[in-house]
């Protein structure tokens, strides 16, 4: 700036010095702290010196919706987020309706799932039999005709370990043991 600006920087208590026909600020000087008011003449000072600090826009403290009240961070939540919280609740309810024997859509595939579990389990231990219990009977009289479908799995498992595995002898799961491939909570 040139020198006629003088004044208005020693109303702002700048210490400044004319140097080559320009004024020179001899010092480092804070002008404004973040939170604090910006006056007049510190606005018009950085306006003068191009300097543009200043940003404007919204900070939201609370988000108000038909009478409730959250926390901005709701407003944030991904489609992934939402769908896992959706799920989880799902979940949830599933449990309660099946803890409570109470059927719901979410419950009914489950109920549905352990039902044939039961009664796998009576046509194993009884003559009675059905078209779905009559592979798991097959497996039940003679397990090694069920080798060639394992064989494939073992196969590629023992493909994939290292040598001194493959030389320890496999030992036979026990028919009680085994999980007729349906999981604890299938």
């Amino acid at each position: 700036m040139g020198p006629e600006k003088t004044s208005f920087f020693q109303a702002l208590q700048i210490p400044t010095k004319i140097s080559r026909g320009t004024i020179e600020i001899l010092n480092e000087v804070h002008i404004i702290k973040t939170g604090e008011k910006v006056g007049a003449s510190e606005s018009a000072l950085l306006n003068m010196l191009n300097i543009m600090p200043f940003s404007y826009g919204l900070v939201v403290q609370q988000v108000y919706d038909e009478g409730a009240i959250y926390s901005p961070e709701v407003l944030d939540m991904t489609t992934e987020e939402l769908k896992s919280r959706f799920l989880q609740g799902v979940r949830n309810i599933a449990a309660i309706s099946l803890d409570i024997g109470y059927p719901t859509k979410a419950s009914v595939p489950h109920s549905i799932a352990n039902a044939l579990k039961n009664l796998l389990a009576v046509a194993a231990e009884t003559d009675v039999t059905f078209k779905e219990a009559e592979k798991l009977k097959e497996y039940l009289k003679d397990p090694s005709k069920f080798a060639a479908a394992a064989a494939p799995a073992a196969a590629s498992a023992a493909a994939a370990a290292p040598a001194a595995a493959k030389e320890e002898p496999k030992k036979e799961e026990d028919s009680e043991d085994s999980d007729m491939g349906l999981g604890l909570f299938d």
